[in-house]
């Protein structure tokens, strides 16, 4: 294939910055981070299409995820129409679906665009079905994922040891991975197998030029404030958050503890960083430490609820919270977060309560009882999303036909499908007004005009009452059910039944759920932390009762089924200056909506620094349509700080990147001349396999390995590759890797290690091996990042059922043991360790056979198929007796009528199918007189 620079093409990229950006991808290959919101899909499918119009190409998509499928391949089909290129051939996209090893290699041959999942075209490369010498370049999505270990590490490996001259491009818009650990810029390049970064922040001198002209967007900042229960719920939120970090720091001394703050816990990766830096340790950390780690996440979700859900939907996410974070009947103290034992949890659970409902006292009773009444707190952002609404549609009548090319519509922006499902109920009820006292113009209010979300909310508060009814028959069950699985469980740490505490010893819970049980428990099925009186329940679902108004609406919302026949008597197309699109951002899909939808008006309900830069993009790639935008924020608020932050963050790891650089060495790729260590390859000439005094044998074959294609999912066989070794993908059916004629490798991750063990599969896995294989070997590989124990894998929640997960295993693996004592187990703590483990066992021993590796399992499988005509049973009570195999067993099956008439074979019948000792032992088996053992 041509390895060329691709022909001019019309291209679509009106500014400035990505002109430069792409004429400078043209000349040479580099690494690309820009920062997000700036385009970065754009450039790419320009690129591409640069190459595919030359049709004479063969470029290599890496690590594309399917939407970015999706886009490039409309991009490419788009773009050729555009430019009447008759050579191009758009994107082919290669997964799964293409399981024809003959027709991925005629579409090779053929050249084009193809995306190619990781999996697939390791194993292609590695088996030359796609020659890398034939591919004119690759271009490398998401370059920050791209670490030492990893698959698209392992392809860029294999692609630059045997193709010198095709390009590489990578890209990247998200530069954080890039600023973590030593020196991570040159270590990202060594992983890409680059030279060159080239870095594009917002504040880039010309990307800065071509958004900041004279063609910007009007933008109209609108500072919301919250509540004062939605003030009071976030700063008691936020007192949990403080008080966890803080204890966390003193059980945890000794760890790089620096961005364990209230900024930090702001950021979407807090949980992964803390859970990062304690994994190594995990198995040593306290209950406590383990607990808050998992609070933090809770707590941190809580954080961004307040202000996304309405107060109905925050207290039915408060009470699902209480009674997963509640001890099950039977556990200690210590299965209940430590957070709910601080006044600042009260604060949240009774303020959240109030926002909802609250009590009031009756009257005309001798004794005032209370009562509940809604309050049902609408969220501030609904009425400023109203009062914008309205002043557009001031814009739009005085001005209904735009000056320019934009349409009149109308898109909301929001931070998901929540949130646009919420809005889109308000703004559709906004109007109707369920008034169950006096009606508005008898009253003269002119507030009770305005629009508001009372038949939305009373809608909500009915629903969440019928779910608490039934959440709390659900609870009673299954409370009556464990308790008496408690009263009648033995523990097996004392050997003593278990049964129910004392009453003076039984321990109160907040919001008075009784561990031992009680009668407020279940008291007219109905959980007492919700409330208190039956009474009170009736009280509140009369007041919310539906409405006339109410039913009428709901009455007015018929579903029939339409045939859809006659279709423009009864339909017609909606004005675009009469929509009101509400849209979750999507990331590099927003540009697509921005492009066809082509709003005069943009309304962020939510602040999205991306966004902001696709508007700007958008504003400034089209001088013929004018754009405002609403830019809605609660002001003091933990999503106003989550935004800054965020932006502050991406610009520190920018200024980062940049200074490293700077004083970065200019060779700080890889040289993909000399992949391989000369000394290594010197050293591998002299053969050391002389056992039994034979000669030193003289070859430069590498090492090889045979690999199970399913085994490309791990880190492995990159890193073995690494090592000089020459692997062989193929489909085995005994073992994941074969070392020699004698070492076959059954490879098991400890998760992976407990499933097999619940299904059996590792025993006949066990089996296979050995009756193939002198030296099976079981592997039993850990993560690198994690600890070297099976105690992090039971993690200890104060239940009885989950205290013995540790020993169970253990045993387990004894019991393995001793069915197959011949089995060899090798415990690695990474795939680092695997790789040089492997290399020493292949150290004396002769190189494996692809061929006979692949043949191993075939004839057992040939084996099970013809087994499947015969009964089972008969198989299974043969199987049983001394002498008879998985092996032999066939022969007998295929040669005799029944079992009977295996018993009443003699050794000489018996030693042509199972042989001489195996004849001995199954004819010992069934003439055994029973009597003198007795005897």
């Amino acid at each position: 294939m041509s390895s060329d620079a691709p022909q001019p093409v019309k291209l679509s990229l009106p500014l400035e910055y990505q002109q430069h950006l792409f004429q400078e991808l043209i000349k040479e290959d580099e690494l690309v981070v820009i920062a997000r919101g700036l385009g970065l899909m754009r450039l790419v499918t320009n690129l591409l299409h640069s190459y595919d119009a030359a049709g004479d190409n063969l470029i290599v998509v890496v690590n594309a995820e399917d939407r970015e499928n999706a886009w490039i391949g409309e991009a490419l089909a788009e773009h050729a129409a555009i430019s009447a290129a008759p050579k191009a051939r758009g994107l082919t996209v290669v997964n799964t679906d293409f399981t024809s090893v003959g027709a991925r290699e005629k579409m090779y041959a053929r050249g084009g665009v193809f995306s190619i999942t990781s999996r697939i075209l390791v194993v292609d490369l590695l088996t030359n079905l796609l020659d890398p010498e034939t591919i004119t370049g690759l271009i490398v999505l998401h370059a920050d994922r791209v670490v030492a270990t990893s698959l698209e590490a392992f392809i860029l490996r294999i692609y630059r040891q045997k193709n010198k001259v095709g390009f590489l491009k990578a890209f990247s818009d998200n530069p954080d991975p890039f600023t973590m650990g030593f020196s991570p810029l040159a270590t990202m390049l060594r992983n890409l197998f680059l030279r060159k970064a080239s870095l594009w922040p917002r504040f880039h001198m010309t990307v800065a030029k071509s958004l900041e002209g004279k063609k910007r967007a009007e933008v109209v900042e609108l500072e919301v404030p919250m509540t004062e229960a939605m003030k009071e719920i976030q700063t008691a939120i936020m007192e949990c958050v403080d008080i966890s970090i803080h204890e966390l720091k003193k059980g945890n001394t000794g760890l790089e503890m620096e961005d364990w703050n209230l900024d930090s816990a702001l950021l979407k990766n807090f949980d992964a960083m803390v859970r990062r830096q304690l994994d190594p340790n995990w198995h040593r950390v306290s209950w406590k430490t383990k607990q808050i780690v998992s609070d933090l996440t809770v707590l941190r979700g809580m954080l961004q609820a307040v202000v996304t859900l309405d107060a109905v939907s925050f207290l039915q996410h408060l009470d699902a919270i209480h009674a997963a974070h509640s001890p099950p009947p039977g556990s200690t103290r210590q299965s209940q977060s430590p957070w709910l034992f601080l006044d600042a949890a009260q604060t949240i659970f009774d303020t959240a309560k109030r926002r909802v409902y609250t009590g009031k006292q009756k009257a005309g009773s001798e004794q005032n009882i209370d009562t509940l009444r809604p309050v049902l707190e609408e969220q501030p952002k609904w009425a400023i999303l109203a009062d914008v609404l309205e002043e557009i549609d001031r814009d739009l009548y005085f001005e209904p036909v735009p000056r320019d090319d934009s349409n009149g519509t109308i898109l909301v922006m929001c931070v998901d499908t929540n949130t646009a499902r919420q809005l889109r109920d308000y703004l559709q009820t906004m109007h109707v007004k369920p008034r169950t006292e006096k009606k508005a113009e008898d009253t003269g209010d002119p507030e009770e005009e305005k629009p508001n979300a009372s038949f939305m909310m009373r809608r909500k508060l009915r629903s969440y009452l019928k779910w608490k009814r039934e959440f709390a028959q659900v609870s009673a069950t299954l409370f009556s059910e464990n308790q008496k699985a408690i009263n009648g469980a033995v523990d097996p740490r004392t050997g003593m039944k278990s049964g129910r505490a004392p009453a003076n010893k039984r321990r109160r819970m907040r919001g008075g759920i009784s561990v031992g049980g009680g009668p407020s428990r279940l008291e007219n099925g109905s959980v007492a932390q919700y409330f208190e009186k039956p009474g009170e329940v009736a009280d509140l679902i009369a007041e919310v009762q539906i409405t006339e108004e109410e039913a009428k609406q709901k009455d007015d919302t018929v579903f029939m089924f339409d045939p859809l026949d006659d279709m423009e008597d009864y339909y017609q197309m909606f004005d675009m200056q009469d929509l009101v699109v509400i849209h979750a951002y999507d990331g590099d899909q927003d540009e697509h909506v921005l492009e066809e939808v082509k709003p005069r008006y943009i309304i962020m309900y939510e602040p999205d620094a991306s966004f902001i830069r696709r508007v700007e993009v958008y504003r400034s790639s089209h001088n013929d349509r004018n754009v405002r935008v609403y830019f809605m924020y609660y002001g003091g608020s933990v999503e106003e700080q989550h935004y800054l932050s965020t932006v502050r963050r991406e610009k520190d790891a920018f200024t980062k990147l940049i200074k490293e650089r700077s004083s970065m060495a200019l060779t700080a790729a890889p040289d993909p001349n000399s992949v391989e260590d000369p000394q290594e390859a010197f050293l591998r000439t002299i053969n050391t396999r002389i056992a039994g005094g034979g000669r030193l044998a003289a070859t430069a074959q590498p090492p090889r390995v045979v690999v199970d294609v399913r085994e490309f999912r791990s880190s492995l066989p990159s890193l073995l590759h690494g090592r000089s070794m020459v692997i062989v993908p193929c489909m085995l059916t005994v073992g994941d890797y074969v070392l020699s004629p004698n070492i076959v490798v059954e490879r098991k991750s400890v998760g992976d290690l407990i499933s097999s063990f619940k299904d059996g599969r590792l025993y006949n896995q066990c089996e296979t091996m050995f009756a193939h294989y002198k030296s099976p070997m079981l592997l039993i590989e850990f993560d690198q990042n994690k600890s070297f124990t099976l105690e992090p894998f039971a993690d200890l929640s104060g239940s009885l059922s989950s205290m013995n997960t540790a020993t169970d295993l253990q045993s387990k693996i004894v019991l393995l043991t001793l069915a197959f004592p011949k089995l060899r187990i090798i415990w690695s703590s990474s795939p680092y360790e695997t790789a040089e483990i492997f290399e020493r066992l292949k150290a004396q021993e002769p190189e494996p056979d692809p061929i006979a590796a692949v043949q191993a399992g075939l004839d057992r499988e040939s084996m099970k198929a013809e087994e499947q005509a015969f009964n089972t049973e008969p198989q299974e009570m043969l199987g049983v007796v001394p002498g008879i195999t998985p092996k032999n067993i066939t022969n007998l099956v295929l040669e005799t009528e029944n079992v009977g008439e295996v018993a009443n074979m003699t050794i000489e019948e018996l030693e042509p199918h199972v042989g001489k000792e195996a004849a001995r032992q199954v004819y010992g088996f069934f003439n055994k007189d029973l009597l003198e053992d007795a005897d």
